[in-house]
């Protein structure tokens, strides 16, 4: 009972706030994000080391501003969401690069898009179901009501969500078999006995492998996405940067090669990564790993 009414609030609170504009959305996130970055917190300490490790000299206002574009990312997600604004989403991104994508599923091998949690990534896949059919893996939410909240507003008509399950990555083989288009968020932790040690901005970081054995199916082409938010709810930009090669065969080599991909589209828009993500944890069964 107590789940179903949180289920029922959340909708409720996300719907009217989704009548708002983009802009003053985004506003109040930066005013949240810089009251978050003034208290103190768990999130707010490991943002700045983690921070740190790719930028030595960061200076406090990147870190604020890194705070700001994270309830900014929170804020805006009732607007995206909302029914009412999806006519109006496409004219919201811009992007240099839809006939190389065009072109790449039209060869018909597939194509594996990765992105770290950067910018308004909970948006690419709808964006990019737009123009193509895609399935997406994700981590569902231990909390029931938001995982009810999830399933209830990710709605794209082309758009597939599958589990990070046996039965969502058959999911995704399908897909890919099938010549269209699978994406990821490999920048998460997995679990253990599905990741190996690769390095993360210098240090080991715990790393999915199974976008090298999804490659390895088809030979399909890897493209690194990221959804850029732009300035005073002017929209987003979309980035994409094609793998030149495909991964290595060695699954340790393959995860640095995709982290490193990961960090060269991070260094694009360094503060509006996910920096508090604990992505240097180690899953117990791996510590003899390490």
């Amino acid at each position: 009972m107590a789940s179903r009414l949180a289920t029922f609030f959340a909708i409720a609170i996300f719907r009217a706030l989704g009548l708002l504009p983009l802009n003053t959305l985004q506003r109040l996130g930066s005013f949240f994000g810089y009251l978050a970055w003034l208290l103190p917190s768990t999130y707010k300490q490991r943002a700045a080391s983690n921070m740190a490790l790719a930028y030595p000299n960061v200076t406090p206002a990147m870190q604020k501003s890194a705070m700001q574009q994270l309830l900014r990312s929170v804020l805006e997600l009732p607007f995206l969401w909302s029914p009412r604004n999806n006519a109006h989403l496409s004219h919201l991104v811009s992007c240099d690069h839809w006939p190389l994508i065009d072109d790449t599923v039209a060869q018909g091998r597939g194509l594996i898009l990765i992105s770290p949690h950067i910018g308004c990534f909970e948006m690419l896949g709808p964006i990019y179901s737009e123009r193509h059919p895609a399935t997406v893996i994700f981590k569902e939410p231990r909390q029931k009501w938001l995982s009810a909240l999830i399933q209830h507003i990710r709605v794209a008509p082309r758009l597939t969500l599958v589990p990070a399950t046996q039965k969502g990555v058959k999911g995704l083989v399908r897909t890919l078999m099938r010549g269209q288009t699978v994406g990821f968020l490999p920048d998460q932790v997995p679990t253990a006995g599905d990741g190996v040690f690769a390095p993360f901005f210098g240090q080991p970081a715990y790393t999915l492998t199974l976008v090298q054995r999804m490659q390895s199916l088809r030979q399909s082409p890897i493209f690194t996405v990221g959804l850029e938010r732009l300035d005073d709810g002017k929209g987003y930009h979309l980035h994409v940067i094609p793998m030149t090669s495909p991964l290595s065969e060695d699954p340790a080599i393959a995860a640095a090669e995709m982290n490193a991909a990961l960090e060269a589209m991070i260094r694009r828009m360094p503060t509006q990564y996910l920096w508090g993500y604990n992505r240097y944890k180690i899953p117990s069964a791996a510590r003899t790993k390490v």
